[in-house]
């Protein structure tokens, strides 16, 4: 795969209620090993909160937080998937489910694991 250029791409999550844009090009994908992400087992993408834009469906986000309250986890209220949340460590950026990405096909961007269980 060549260099990817900066795209904006649509997403949702399951039953469409959420709906969602972001902006980026990919740089590398994420996963997560703290007891929330293990369990939902996504694969993120991390982007800036102003290359994020909401389409619809806030009144359809559940929101659920643990631990230090900081990171803000997000699912659809009807379907239960989780397209996105706040980040705890930089809570100025949202990390996007790449599932919930409209005809995304994530190979070829480097994944980086990320270790959530051993902070603070």
């Amino acid at each position: 795969m060549g260099v990817r250029g900066r795209e904006r791409v649509t997403g949702s999550c399951h039953c469409g209620a959420v709906q969602f844009a972001i902006q980026t090009d990919f740089p590398e994908l994420t996963t997560c090993d703290c007891s929330m992400c293990s369990r939902k087992n996504a694969l993120m993408v991390k982007v800036h909160e102003s290359d994020f834009e909401l389409l619809s469906g806030d009144a359809a986000l559940s929101e659920y937080q643990f631990h230090t309250f900081t990171a803000r986890h997000f699912f659809c209220s009807t379907c239960g998937i989780y397209p996105f949340h706040r980040k705890r460590i930089t809570p100025d950026f949202v990390g996007v489910n790449v599932y919930c990405l409209n005809g995304f096909d994530p190979a070829g961007i480097p994944v980086r694991a990320t270790v959530g269980k051993g902070m603070d």
